[in-house]
């Protein structure tokens, strides 16, 4: 099984990095935690897990790469959540795995629906079969999404933005209450501008 990887990014895309290994060139798809921190032409560490499906006559192998373990475990949790796919529990990475689970473990339905694709039923189903499985959350301070992170999120994705990039812009947002929506966007459209690849 593949487990872990490690190699020089070659490529950077909207939620995937390409990495090469010694010739061996992988493609993953990664949450923003990781895409934060790729840079081309410099190595980096992925801890992966192998995602198989059905299609057509075949099967479809696709690979995820995370920060760390903890990323990888609850995004395999996730999966086993009815209605969650592989794309869905990328973008409640967003959140950063320990929002993630103070959010399940809290029981707060109205911070999983702000992440765009998850309604009230499927964030309901994912408090439900892994409140009891995600383990103790350390920290009960663990900062909560703010209030006009969906807006800023749907603002990026109406310009074309994938969720993955617009949760990584969206991460590099100070929390200053004093910024109105309109400058909270323009800093998060400066991510995409910056020499960060």
């Amino acid at each position: 099984m593949l487990v872990q990887v490690r190699g020089i990014v070659e490529a950077i895309g909207k939620d995937w990095i390409r990495l090469d290994l010694s010739g061996w060139v992988i493609q993953a798809y990664v949450p923003p935690s990781v895409l934060a921190r790729a840079r081309i032409g410099e190595p980096i560490t992925l801890h992966t897990t192998l995602v198989t499906r059905m299609e057509g006559h075949g099967l479809l192998f696709t690979l995820y790469g995370f920060a760390d373990e903890d990323e990888r475990e609850l995004f395999e949790q996730l999966l086993t959540v009815n209605g969650v796919g592989p794309r869905a529990a990328l973008a409640l990475l967003g959140l950063s795995a320990p929002t993630l689970r103070a959010a399940i473990a809290q029981e707060q339905v109205d911070v999983l629906r702000r992440v765009p694709g998850i309604g009230p039923k499927t964030a309901r189903a994912i408090i439900l079969h892994l409140k009891d499985r995600i383990g103790a959350v350390s920290a009960p301070g663990v900062p909560i999404p703010r209030a006009d992170d969906t807006e800023i999120i749907a603002a990026l994705t109406a310009l074309g933005y994938s969720v993955v990039e617009a949760q990584a812009a969206l991460a590099h947002v100070p929390p200053d209450p004093n910024l109105s929506l309109e400058e909270k966007i323009r800093l998060a459209l400066s991510y995409f501008a910056s020499p960060r690849r």
